[in-house]
Order: structure tokens, then C-alpha cells, then sequence
């Protein structure tokens, strides 16, 4: 028999593609002007939700909320690239374990930031049709990344003294 998701887990779903959205859309936003990119704090929030969700459901939160704020935004260009390298980083974390911030997941919080940069990188390659150019994006990236990481720990490791992941746990069955 085929397992379906609660109604509980696709509002999680939803709320955490929203929040994610306006985090990186809105809050915290700031423009690099050398390159016409924006640095944000969505990916901790991406981060969490891949910590907290199952994989196909933080597959969706991340990929959506961080495409939509490229399409509505004006970065049209980005929403597919996003689209993909957002949900790759996903798969970097596990949702498994009883805590959001583990060893596993401060590890992925490298990787994802490594993904991040070099898919950004390569999708600049593309788009410039330059090896050259898209290296001043580097440094935002980095950056983005290592911000992200830091939220991702405080705000994870916050939810984990308040016992989040197993009060939601309990909010969200399959059946």
C-alpha cells in the first residue's frame, strides 16, 4: 500500500517554502552591486527545513521558496538554475536523526555551501560565456554560505533545546 503524506507535513511543506521565499527575497536581502547578485539568509532556513522535513518534502520547501524569489525578484534567468542547485543541497542533510544541528548536518552545511558556490559558478559560465567573469561571484557566495551556516546553527540549535523536531513529530504522521 502506498503511504501518503498528512495534511500536517504538506502545511510544513508550504510554511517552510514561504519562509524560506521571504527570507531570501526580503529579509536580509543585500545587493552586490559588482555583480548584480544579492547575498541572503534563505539557505539557513533551507537548511533547516532539509534537517526537519523528509527528503522529497524539503526537496520541494527549498527548490520552490528559493526559485520563487529569483522569479519574483526580476532574476527570471536563475529560477531553473536555483531550482536545481538549491535542491541538491538538500540532499546533502538528513532529517532523520532525533536533533536538527548533528555532526552529519554541520558537515552538509560545507557541502551545501560548496554546491552552492560552484553551481553558481558554472550557471555564471553559461549565462556569461566565461570562465573569467563569474569569479567576482565567489565571494558573495562564500559568504552567503558561511552566514547561512552560522543562522543554521544558532536557530537549529535553539528548536533542539526546545525539543522542535519531536513536538512536530507528533503534529506530523503518515500514514
Amino acid at each position: 500500500m502506498k503511504k501518503t503524506a498528512s495534511t500536517g507535513l504538506i502545511v510544513f511543506t508550504a510554511l517552510f517554502a514561504a519562509l524560506i521565499f521571504v527570507v531570501t527575497a526580503y529579509l536580509f536581502h543585500i545587493p552586490t552591486p559588482v555583480t548584480g547578485g544579492y547575498i541572503h539568509l534563505g539557505d539557513a532556513f533551507l537548511y533547516l527545513a532539509a534537517s526537519i522535513l523528509p527528503l522529497p518534502y524539503a526537496v520541494a520547501a527549498g527548490g520552490i521558496g528559493e526559485a520563487l524569489s529569483d522569479g519574483l525578484t526580476g532574476s527570471v534567468v536563475y529560477v531553473l538554475p536555483t531550482l536545481l542547485i538549491k535542491s541538491v543541497m538538500v540532499l546533502c542533510f538528513a532529517s532523520a536523526a532525533k536533533s536538527i544541528v548533528t555532526k552529519r548536518n554541520l558537515i552538509a552545511c560545507a557541502a551545501a555551501g560548496g554546491i552552492c558556490v560552484a553551481g553558481y559558478y558554472l550557471t555564471e559560465v553559461i549565462l556569461l560565456g566565461s570562465f573569467a567573469a563569474p569569479v567576482a561571484e565567489i565571494p558573495g557566495n562564500l559568504i552567503q554560505a558561511a552566514a547561512s551556516a552560522v543562522i543554521y546553527i544558532l536557530v537549529g540549535r535553539a528548536f533542539d533545546r526546545m525539543k522542535l523536531k519531536s513536538r512536530l513529530a507528533v503534529m506530523v504522521k503518515q500514514h
